[in-house]
């Protein structure tokens, strides 16, 4: 849907952004919000992402780090959508620390395995190439993305996925760490289990070619959009295969190779 004028605009995106934020608030899944700003429109679906950030920092939120979604051929299919996004990860997403991750705070989660990096530079000026985002990293380990939608049923183009923050929900990060002097993203395998059984498989390659690549989009595109990536930050990379749905109380562990395991425990 073309935008008529910048009043119609800034209209949309209050509506939008008014609708995802009661669906949170309220615990109650929205319809999705495609018929206020379009299936596709790139520039009103981060307007709408950017509005509700900058509500969540006014209430005391602290940006952590980014998430890139959508970076899986098999995610991609699942969504109906050819492009990837990105999303802003909050402090309060961060469950890493916790015994539990409560189903309460989430709608209708899903569970994705990924390579995560944390930033030991600025990703703020430069040509933000390929050899500089890889020297920004600190380190890279493996981390479950438990992905969450406050748009009913999934029911989501690009531009409904986009202004919900990406679909993002919580994450946990695993203990080990690598540096990328002796690890090489693109080659990671991973298999993803479900009270023991094997739910989801993938490799580092299913992520925009190479999880560097995807970091590597995240920079320049963050840049862009205003909001760099930082020394400190972790970026969740992207979905190495299909996400699997969370339906009630369960283990998911998820083994990525030369990074270890990471579990999250839903209760």
């Amino acid at each position: 849907m073309p935008s008529s004028s910048p009043t119609h605009d800034t209209d949309a995106v209050r509506a939008a952004a008014d609708r995802l934020r009661a669906a949170a608030s309220d615990h109650a899944p929205c319809a999705p919000v495609r018929d206020l700003i379009g299936a596709d429109d790139i520039a009103l679906a981060y307007a709408v992402q950017d509005r509700l950030t900058d509500d969540r920092l006014a209430s005391g939120a602290t940006i952590v780090g980014r998430k890139i979604g959508l970076t899986s051929p098999a995610v991609q299919r699942q969504l109906g959508v050819d492009r990837p996004d990105f999303g802003v990860l909050f402090h309060d997403m961060d469950l890493t620390a916790a015994e539990t991750v409560p189903l309460g705070r989430l709608l209708q989660p899903k569970a994705e395995a990924e390579i995560a990096f944390v930033l030991g530079a600025d990703l703020v000026d430069g040509p933000l190439d390929d050899a500089q985002v890889r020297a920004a990293v600190d380190y890279a380990c493996a981390a479950i993305e438990i992905v969450d939608s406050r748009i009913a049923q999934w029911d989501i183009t690009f531009g409904d996925t986009v202004a919900d923050n990406g679909s993002s929900g919580l994450f946990v990060l695993g203990a080990e760490r690598r540096t990328l002097d002796d690890y090489a993203p693109v080659d990671a395998t991973m298999t993803m289990a479900v009270d023991g059984a094997e739910a989801s498989s993938g490799t580092g390659a299913a992520c925009l070619g190479d999880p560097l690549a995807a970091l590597a989009w995240l920079a320049r595109t963050a840049r862009e959009h205003g909001r760099p990536l930082l020394a400190g930050q972790i970026i969740l990379s992207g979905a190495l295969g299909p996400m699997v749905s969370v339906t009630g109380p369960c283990t998911v562990t998820t083994e990525v190779s030369g990074l270890g395991s990471v579990t999250a425990v839903f209760a």
